[in-house]
C-alpha cells in the first residue's frame, strides 16, 4: 500500500477494502509522494415516491451498501485528468484547463456531452464547475480516480453517487464546509444544467444525507429532510435489477415531467391563480393554495374539480399558444411533440398520498400482517401508475408480476419500479428472511428472459456521515 489513512479510528464501511485494492492497482495514476483526499457516496433504492419528487412529493429512499468512491490529488499540469474503473472504453480522459475556463452551463453541456464515449465525465467536471462558479474554488490541475460497484443505468442513482462523491472529495480538498442540503442542490444543478438530465432532488439528497438501514424521508419542496425511518426488524427491502438499462435523460422521463408541469399550469388557470409571463416558455405563478407543487393538491379536489378539465394530451404548439409556458426551469416544450398531460399530472397527486400512508403504516409499532399487505398494495399501485405514465418496461413488469404471484405466503408483499422508470431496478418489500425467495424470483426471471439479474441489498450511510479522509504517503 502506497498510502495510509491519516485518521480512520477503526471505521469500516462497505466497499472500503475493494476500493483500496483498486487504488493500489492504479497507484501509478497518482504522485505517490503526495496525499490523496477520498470520499464515497452510496446509491439508493427508491422505495416510494420516485418521479413525484419534481412535483413536491414526499419520497422514501434507502441508501444502498453499493457506492462510488473518488480520490483526488492536485496536479502540477494545467489539466483535469480523470480515470474510472467502471468504464471499459475511454476510461481515462484529460481536460485542459483552458478549455474549461469561462464556460457557462450551456457551453459546458455542449462540450462535455458531444461525444457519448466520454459524456460520463460531465457528472464529474459539472460538479467542479458548479463549485467554481458558486464558491470560487480554483480551476487548477487535478487528478481524479473513480471506483464504483454501483451498476450504471439500472435506476439506483449511480449518477448522483458519482456527483456527490466528487463534490464531497473536492470540498475536503479545498476545506469547503458545505452542509448536506447545499451539496445535494449543487449536484442536482450540475446534473440538470451541465449533464442535461432533468432529475429531481431525491437521489442527491439520499447520497449525501442517507442513514444506514433507514429510509430517508424527504419532502421535495424543494428538499426538506424529515425524520428518517428505521426499517422495522420484521421487514427487509431488496432491489432486483431487471437487466434493462434505464436513463433519466431519456425521452420518456423528460416527456412525463413536461406533461406534469403542463398540467400544473392548466390547473393554475382553472383555479384563477395569477400568472406572469417572464420569458420564452416560462411563467411565474402566484400560488398560495399549493405553493407551486402538484403534490399538494388533494386527490379528492383533483377528482372533483380538475381531472376532467385537464386534457389527456396536447401538442407542445397548442399548449404554448393557449398557455404561453410553464414553471419548469429544467425542461423545454417541443412544439412538434404530443405530450400526455392528465396521467403525468395525476401521478404525483396520488403518489404523495400513497407515500404519506406508507410512512404512517411503516412507523407503527409491531407491523402486522394487515399492515404489510397494505404497504405492498401501495407499492403495486405506484407501479401501475408509472406504467400508465408510459414509464414501465416489460422486464420490470415481469419482475413485479412474479413477486405478486409468489405473494405473502412466501414473505413477498409488494414491488414497484424505481426512480425514473423505463427499465432499471424493482424495489421489493419482504418479511425478514426471504432472501431465498428473492433468489428464486431472480432465477425464474432469468430463465424466462435470458437476462442476468443482480440482487441489491444492504445499506450504508451517505457521504456526509463518512465525510472525507486523507491518505498520506506510506514511507
Amino acid at each position: 500500500m502506497m498510502w495510509r489513512f491519516d485518521q480512520l479510528a477503526g471505521e469500516t464501511i462497505p466497499g472500503l477494502t475493494a476500493f483500496l485494492a483498486s487504488l493500489q492497482h492504479n497507484k501509478n495514476f497518482f504522485d505517490q509522494q503526495q496525499p490523496l483526499r477520498i470520499a464515497r457516496a452510496p446509491g439508493r433504492l427508491d422505495l416510494m415516491g420516485g418521479i413525484a419528487d419534481y412535483s413536491g412529493s414526499l419520497v422514501l429512499e434507502l441508501p444502498l451498501a453499493l457506492a462510488t468512491w473518488v480520490a483526488v490529488q492536485p496536479d502540477a499540469t494545467s489539466a483535469i485528468t480523470i480515470r474510472s474503473t467502471a468504464i471499459v472504453q475511454e476510461s481515462e480522459m484529460v481536460f485542459p484547463l483552458e478549455t474549461l475556463a469561462h464556460l457557462d452551463s450551456s457551453s459546458a453541456h455542449t462540450l462535455l456531452t458531444a461525444d457519448p464515449t466520454h459524456s460520463w465525465c460531465a457528472y464529474i467536471i459539472g460538479t467542479l464547475l458548479m463549485l467554481h462558479r458558486e464558491h470560487t474554488i480554483p480551476l487548477q490541475g487535478l487528478r481524479l480516480f473513480i471506483h464504483s460497484d454501483l451498476p450504471a443505468g439500472k435506476g439506483v442513482s449511480s449518477s448522483a453517487a458519482l456527483e456527490v462523491a466528487t463534490m464531497q472529495a473536492l470540498c475536503g480538498l479545498y476545506d469547503l464546509p458545505l452542509d448536506g442540503r447545499e451539496i445535494a442542490l449543487l449536484c442536482q444543478q450540475a446534473e440538470n444544467l451541465i449533464v442535461g438530465a432533468p432529475c429531481g432532488i431525491m437521489d442527491q439528497m439520499t447520497a449525501v444525507c442517507g442513514q444506514q438501514d433507514s429510509l430517508l424521508a424527504l419532502l421535495c419542496q424543494p428538499a426538506e429532510l424529515q425524520p428518517a425511518i428505521l426499517l422495522p426488524p420484521e421487514m427487509e427491502v431488496w432491489g432486483l435489477d431487471s437487466g434493462i438499462r434505464h436513463a433519466v435523460s431519456g425521452a420518456d422521463y423528460g416527456s412525463v415531467r413536461v406533461g406534469a408541469f403542463m398540467g400544473y399550469r392548466i390547473i393554475a388557470e382553472l383555479a384563477g391563480l395569477s400568472v406572469l409571463h417572464t420569458e420564452d416558455q416560462r411563467v411565474e405563478i402566484a400560488d398560495p393554495l399549493w405553493q407551486g407543487h402538484l403534490a399538494n393538491i388533494a386527490p379528492s379536489l383533483w377528482e372533483n374539480s380538475y381531472r376532467d378539465r385537464v386534457p389527456l394530451q396536447m401538442t407542445g404548439a397548442d399548449f404554448l399558444t393557449r398557455y404561453g409556458g410553464f414553471t419548469d426551469r429544467v425542461t423545454k416544450i417541443d412544439p412538434a411533440q404530443t405530450y400526455a398531460i392528465r396521467q403525468p399530472t395525476a401521478h404525483p397527486i396520488y403518489e404523495h398520498q400513497r407515500v404519506r400512508l406508507f410512512r404512517s403504516l411503516l412507523t407503527a409499532q409491531n407491523v402486522s400482517e394487515e399492515q404489510l399487505l397494505l404497504l405492498g398494495e401501495l407499492m403495486y399501485q405506484s407501479h401501475e401508475s408509472y406504467s400508465a405514465c408510459g414509464l414501465g418496461s416489460t422486464g420490470t413488469d415481469q419482475l413485479v408480476a412474479l413477486i405478486r404471484q409468489a405473494g405473502p405466503a412466501n414473505g413477498l408483499y409488494g414491488a414497484k419500479i424505481t426512480g425514473g422508470g423505463s427499465g432499471g431496478t424493482v424495489a421489493v418489500l419482504t418479511r425478514r428472511g426471504a432472501y431465498d425467495q428473492i433468489k428464486q424470483i431472480a432465477s425464474l426471471y432469468s430463465e424466462k428472459t435470458g437476462l442476468a439479474v443482480e440482487i441489491l441489498g444492504g445499506s450504508s450511510p451517505g457521504s456526509l456521515t463518512w465525510k472525507t479522509h486523507l491518505l498520506l504517503p506510506d514511507g
